[in-house]
């Protein structure tokens, strides 16, 4: 990654590096540069990043632009930081507390950065047993699975649950998240990955690669897919009267809503949202010792475009990290 000659010399008290990007296209196009700090308005508080994950989202709005449009701009939607500053009206937290949560999707992007401002209720205390690099893996992977499986689904105990692609970053949190709502978990991931998707407590793990997962896969309540196209609508034949497929992409649904309609279960897409009673569910989890997050790589925040590299060849285990601060 290019870093711009405004970076020759060190941060200011009134600046802070980034990473921005001015076109669309590859990893190259990101690069590291010298930008004015935020700061807090009414109802934010500004975080000294400490550590921000990497997620598809970012690599396919630096490519394609999707919600963000054309850039000039940082993405990133991951914190977790100590509190800097807070604004006018902010009563829940105060300089020096240790945060983390996840920036509004899709127009709050930003905390690829050293600070990002937010509004105070995106964000709540960071579990002390967790460290920053963990804490900054989890918010859009926990709370997309968090939304879609009680949200969205309402998971009860003993529900038939079939997470697709366990391995990655929404699908090994919510294996773990339907786990804990009492559910019988079914998992797909490739069978090198089999051995940790039984360890986050799935009860059975089918191999993509070599078996269909419709003639495997039966009677199941709730499907979360995160993986669209024609596996999504193939989904649907696994459901039981009834049931339901929650789809992480959104777009191109018509289909699978008449399908869904012909075989008498229920099918719908959602995007995830900036949530403070989701966030202080998914730190319960973490705290009672339900949840954690496999964080497979980090980078320091210069070497974005690495981290983005190495996201999209699809192999990745969890989660990536950027690292700002030790």
């Amino acid at each position: 990654m290019t870093t711009k000659s405004a970076q020759n010399s060190p941060t200011t008290q009134n600046t802070m590096k980034t990473v921005r990007q001015d076109t669309l296209g590859a990893p190259e196009v990101l690069y590291e540069t010298e930008v004015e700090r935020p700061v807090p308005g009414v109802g934010q508080i500004l975080v000294a990043v400490h550590a921000a994950g990497v997620n598809p989202t970012d690599w396919k709005h630096r490519g394609l632009g999707l919600f963000l449009g054309e850039p000039p701009y940082t993405l990133g939607w991951d914190v977790s930081g100590v509190v800097e500053a807070v604004g006018f009206g902010v009563a829940l937290f105060a300089p020096g507390d240790e945060v983390f949560g996840m920036l509004p999707y899709p127009y709050g992007a930003g905390s690829h950065a050293e600070y990002v401002a937010g509004p105070a209720r995106a964000f709540v205390p960071k579990p002390a047993g967790l460290s920053h690099v963990e804490a900054g893996a989890l918010p859009l992977v926990a709370l997309t699975a968090w939304q879609a499986l009680v949200d969205v689904a309402r998971v009860e105990p003993g529900q038939r649950v079939l997470v697709q692609a366990a391995a990655g970053g929404v699908g090994h949190v919510a294996v773990q998240i339907a786990k804990a709502r009492g559910a019988y978990v079914i998992a797909t991931a490739s069978a090198a990955k089999h051995d940790f998707v039984r360890g986050l407590g799935a009860d059975e793990v089918v191999d993509y690669r070599t078996a269909d997962v419709v003639q495997e896969v039966k009677d199941v309540d709730v499907v979360l897919d995160p993986l669209g196209g024609e596996e999504r609508l193939r989904s649907l034949e696994v459901l039981r009267p009834g049931g339901i497929l929650v789809s992480i992409l959104p777009g191109n649904f018509g289909e699978v809503t008449e399908r869904a309609a012909e075989l008498g279960v229920r099918a719908t897409d959602m995007l995830v949202e900036h949530d403070q009673a989701g966030m202080a569910a998914v730190a319960e989890l973490v705290e009672a010792g339900k949840l954690r997050v496999h964080v497979s790589g980090t980078y320091p925040l210069a070497e974005a475009a690495k981290a983005h590299a190495e996201g999209e060849t699809g192999r990745v285990t969890g989660k990536l990290v950027l690292t700002v601060r030790p």
